[in-house]
Parts: structure tokens; sequence; C-alpha cells
């Protein structure tokens, strides 16, 4: 028992009640993304930048998402498109070597403003269709996603809207989006190990996160199979739209405390 209390609570870095908040949280955003394919990494890493140490913040996020996804990506692997997972690898290595010389964590402002105008602009601006994502456009996505990924964290919305171009059925996306973010966040926390972020102290915390969001993922899945297609895509683009305005108006009220 005294065991468990020092796995839960990271050494005692973390009260209890913070550190049941995030084993809860991450059985819901698990479930969240499983079910709208979308969302839950980003309100994970909200919640997280409310209770955790920000200079563990990224690299422990990383590593919560890689089991959650990966567990994704097991449930759903029959309906990966392996083509677009070869093509985003490439890139995605590449962004993650640049990133292995530059990682630094910027203020939260800038990253709520960059993310959330990016998404808005993924998903209702002008773009190819779905055709017209060549080879070329797939390692593209991986290499700068996986890049971006380094410094602020959630870029599954990023991801997702790359995923989306693509003419698939809901759960192609679900895989395919699971095993292109397993595959990033495997690269994020090689990088993080690679300049010295020592996992230990928050391993036991972070595997049962990992098994909290495992039972969400399949309770999320079970659920997926109900939501018809149609429905799915604008539940899809509803949450991400609300993801970023919900980021812009932390951003402002940073910026203008007593405006806002």
């Amino acid at each position: 028992m005294e065991l468990f209390y020092s796995w839960l609570t990271a050494n005692d870095a973390l009260s209890i009640s913070s550190s049941v908040v995030l084993v809860v949280t991450s059985f819901f955003t698990s479930m969240m993304t499983a079910t709208l394919r979308i969302g839950g990494g980003v309100l994970l890493l909200a919640v997280m930048a409310g209770i955790m140490p920000i200079s563990a913040l990224i690299p422990v996020h990383g590593l919560v998402q890689l089991g959650s996804n990966g567990n994704r990506a097991l449930m759903t692997a029959r309906h990966i498109d392996w083509n677009m997972l070869k093509y985003f690898s490439l890139g995605a290595i590449v962004g993650a070597f640049l990133a292995s010389f530059v990682v630094v964590q910027l203020p939260l402002v800038i990253i709520q403003f960059a993310v959330a105008a990016f998404i808005l602009f993924l998903v209702w601006g002008s773009k190819p269709k779905a055709q017209e994502m060549n080879p070329a456009g797939r390692t593209l996505a991986g290499l700068v996603t996986t890049l971006v990924s380094m410094f602020v964290g959630a870029t599954g919305p990023l991801v997702a809207a790359f995923v989306h171009r693509n003419n698939y059925s809901k759960m192609q996306i679900t895989g395919t989006f699971a095993s292109c973010m397993t595959l990033q966040h495997g690269l994020k926390a090689f990088v993080f190990t690679f300049v010295g972020f020592s996992f230990g102290q928050w391993a036991g915390l972070i595997i049962i996160m990992i098994a909290s969001g495992a039972l969400g993922t399949f309770i999320g899945l079970k659920v997926l199979k109900r939501v018809p297609a149609e429905k799915f895509m604008l539940a899809f683009k509803i949450v991400v739209t609300l993801l970023a305005l919900r980021l812009l108006w932390q951003a402002f009220s940073t910026l203008f405390p007593a405006v806002i």
C-alpha cells in the first residue's frame, strides 16, 4: 500500500487528491479521444498544467499519451493506413532529430495563441482535397507536428487535421491517428530522455494513468461503433473548434486580466 501511495503521488511531488484527479482525467480524456478521435490530449494537458511542475509537464504528458494512443492503435490495428504511417514516420524522425538540439518550453500564452490559430486554420481554412495528400505532404506533416510537439505538448488536433484530409472511414481515422500519435509520443520520450529528463520519479503515476486511460479507450471504442459517420465528423469539428476558442480565451485572459 505504501508503494502504491508513493507511485500515485510521484514520491510526494503531488497531493493524493491531485493524483486522483489526474488518473480520473486520463480515463475520461482517453474515452473522449477514442469516441471523437480528438481533444483528449489537449484537455489532459490543460488539467496537468494546473497541477504538475511545469518542468515535468511536457515529458510526462507525452509518455501518458504514448500509452493511451498505443492502446488505441493496438485495438484498431486492422484499420490503420500503413502507407500514411510510413511517410508520417519519415518526417517525424527528422522532426525529433531537429528538436533534440533546441528543446525548450515556450511561455504558455505563446503556446495558446499559436496552437489555437493553427487548429482553426487546419479545420476551417482552405486546404487540399483528400486525394492531394501526397507522400511529400504526409512526410511534412510528420516533421512539422513532431517538432512542434516538443514545445507545446498536445499536437493531437494538428495531426488529426492532417489525417482528416484523407478519405477514411471513422475507424480508419481512429486507427491511423492513434498510430501516428504513438510514434510521435515515442519519439518525444526518446528526445526528453536524451536531453536529460528523468522519468523515474513519475514512472509509477504514469503507469497508473496509462492503465486508467486503457480502460477509457476500451469503453470509448465501444461507443464509437455506435456513432454515425456524419455525426462523428461534425462532432470532431465542433470539439476542435471549441478547444481552439478555449485556448484563445485563456491567452487573452492572461494578457488582459483586468478586461476579461
